[in-house]
């Protein structure tokens, strides 16, 4: 239990200071006040408090949601094929909803009175269709489904998607900017409707991958040990693919296409508290909301005012993080 404490105490002190800091600086007692008045349902009078309300708590919110939802994928993806490369990147379902929201983007796909949802609903069928895609070719290749087989698929779609994406950027070159800004994560503008459906999406399907920890744990012995443990690798396996694809694919929907962070953070994770999925799970919870907060906070801070994508921040730090780890235990 101490361990969960430190996670959640550290959290707390991130995001008070991620809602304190940025084009203008709010003084922590601002922010303590604002918190008392929303919570006692009191008037909102104060200077800052707009500012706290309407753009910091939503956005910081969103990015500690988004970086549970990439970490979560990327620690179930990990422990389930039994690879240290093993994300939604290089899967392919970053891409393929990627280049769903793309589309969206492209074709003008709306729905009425909810605009915004377009994209969001075109990330995740693609994030799912990518999955069955993936899944089908690898099962014509190997029945077994095996790890090998479902990367090497993974990359090569991811590929195909990544030239697509660039084919609609040369062709419709009047919303280039915003694709390439978009493709490059920003969570700019989110709201508390986007904190929603990631909360529900990590509710759902978060709690599935929890239930699960044992089977991953099997999984970390191998395909044949798991059956031999009474595991039906199959289902389970296709299971939490799908429980990754819908994370990945809400996350993308709402933040643009944000790499390494589920690909750093669950080693991360593994390296402090082991490899019991039990505690992996949810430790990759707090440590990746806790990185993706304070890799947003560098992305809107560092160039003030202008912002800098934070798919961009998370490349450059999460390239630096895997050498090291790597280099660590190599040697």
């Amino acid at each position: 239990m101490r361990k969960y404490s430190l996670a959640i105490t550290i959290y707390l002190a991130v995001f008070i200071l991620c809602v304190s800091i940025g084009s203008v600086t709010i003084p922590i007692e601002d922010i303590l006040h604002s918190f008392k008045a929303l919570i006692t349902g009191q008037e909102l009078n104060n200077q800052y408090d707009r500012i706290i309300y309407y753009i910091r708590i939503p956005r910081v919110i969103v990015a500690g949601l988004v970086g549970v939802a990439l970490a979560l994928s990327g620690a179930i993806m990990q422990g389930l094929l039994k690879n240290p490369l093993a994300d939604g990147s290089t899967l392919g379902i970053s891409s393929g909803a990627s280049l769903g929201a793309v589309i969206a983007i492209v074709t003008g796909f709306n729905i009425p009175r909810l605009p915004y949802y377009g994209t969001v609903i075109m990330a995740i069928i693609f994030a799912f269709g990518s999955l069955v895609v993936i899944l089908s070719i690898s099962y014509r290749i190997d029945k077994t489904l095996s790890n090998n087989t479902v990367i090497l698929v993974g990359v090569i779609f991811s590929m195909t998607a990544s030239s697509l994406i660039s084919l609609l950027i040369a062709i419709f070159n009047n919303d280039i900017q915003r694709i390439i800004f978009w493709t490059m994560g920003s969570l700019s503008g989110s709201t508390y409707e986007n904190a929603t459906l990631l909360l529900v999406a990590i509710i759902i399907f978060g709690v599935i991958a929890l239930t699960n920890a044992e089977e991953l744990n099997a999984f970390s012995l191998g395909e044949d040990q798991a059956r031999n443990l009474g595991v039906d690798v199959k289902k389970i396996r296709i299971l939490l693919f799908l429980c990754s694809s819908a994370l990945i694919g809400t996350a993308v929907a709402v933040g643009g296409n944000i790499g390494f962070v589920g690909l750093i953070i669950p080693h991360i994770t593994r390296l402090i508290f082991g490899s019991n999925h039990k505690i992996v799970l949810p430790m990759t919870c707090f440590i990746g909301a806790i990185f993706l907060m304070i890799t947003d906070l560098i992305s809107r801070t560092l160039f003030s005012p202008t912002e800098l994508p934070i798919g961009v921040i998370t490349a450059l730090i999460g390239s630096v993080l895997f050498l090291v780890i790597f280099s660590r235990r190599r040697s």
